[in-house]
Order: C-alpha cells, then structure tokens, then sequence
C-alpha cells in the first residue's frame, strides 16, 4: 500500500467530520507510542511552554544519572540515547526557543558530566556538532533572544 501525501491527507481530513477526525486521532495513537506522545503534548503541554521545558530537563537530568559509567563505550552509548530522547522531544514542539534551551541544557549536562569527555573524542565530537545545532538554532531567533542564547552559550564554554 502506497501512502498518500500530505496535501492529499489534509484535503481528506478537511472533509471529515469533527467526530470521525476524534476517531481517527484516537485510533492512530494507539498504532505508534510517539503518536501518542505527540498528542499529549498538543493537547495538555503545547499551551505551557516553559513548564514542558522543564519536564524535559528533569527528565534529561534523570538520564544522566542513570549512566553506566564503566567505561566511555557506555557513556557514548547512553549520551546518545539521551540526545535522540531530547530531539524528539524539540520536534514535538517546533520551537527554535526550545530547542536551542533544551540543547543548551543538554551541553551543561555533558560538560559537567564526570568522568570528563574530553578524555574521549566522539563525545567531544558530539559536544561540537550540538554546539552548531544550537547556533544554527539562536541565528533564526528574535535579535533579543539572539543575545540572551548567545551569552548562555558562551558561559557554557
């Protein structure tokens, strides 16, 4: 079965009624947990951002903590599943505030995270290549909040 494209879908779903689109959006969050998660944040946390931020960073926190740190291999390995959970969650909200904070956030966590990264050159690689996703991030804000990200960014390094 080929899928059908976005603009084909949006046009369908403009003809739906308001009950049967409830049906459809229950029906495909019960297929993939991500569906579900992105539904909850549009309908319970997209009206609050800084609190969901913080959601966010406490779970971040919370993964930090659970590292295996026997040896760089499982350092690397949890690190990056703590930035593909960050990702996902910056997708869910479209936001370049957010993401560049909850990015910002993930450096802090990775800087100060002992044992230091520097001793290893794919974290430190991984450290650089988000420090430019973060720049990217803050170069398409408002000039105000352009500074107010930089000067949190240079204190970070």
């Amino acid at each position: 079965m080929k899928a059908a494209t976005i603009s084909q879908l949006k046009q369908e779903l403009s003809n739906r009624p308001p009950g049967e689109l409830v049906e459809l959006c229950l029906r495909l969050s019960k297929f993939k947990k991500e569906n579900k998660e992105l539904l909850t944040y549009l309908l319970y946390e997209a009206s609050n951002e800084a609190a969901y931020i913080e959601n966010v960073k406490r779970e971040i926190d919370t993964q930090f903590e659970q590292i295996n740190t026997a040896s760089y291999y499982y350092i690397k390995k949890s690190v990056r599943k703590i930035l593909r959970l960050t990702k996902k969650y910056i997708r869910y909200s479209k936001k370049k505030e957010t993401e560049a904070d909850l990015l910002i956030y993930f450096c802090y966590k990775l800087i100060n995270f002992s044992p230091s990264i520097q001793d290893s050159i794919p974290l430190r690689n991984l450290l650089n290549r988000q420090i430019a996703a973060i720049r990217k991030a803050i170069s398409s804000l408002h000039p105000d909040l352009q500074y107010d990200y930089e000067t949190e960014l240079n204190e970070l390094i």
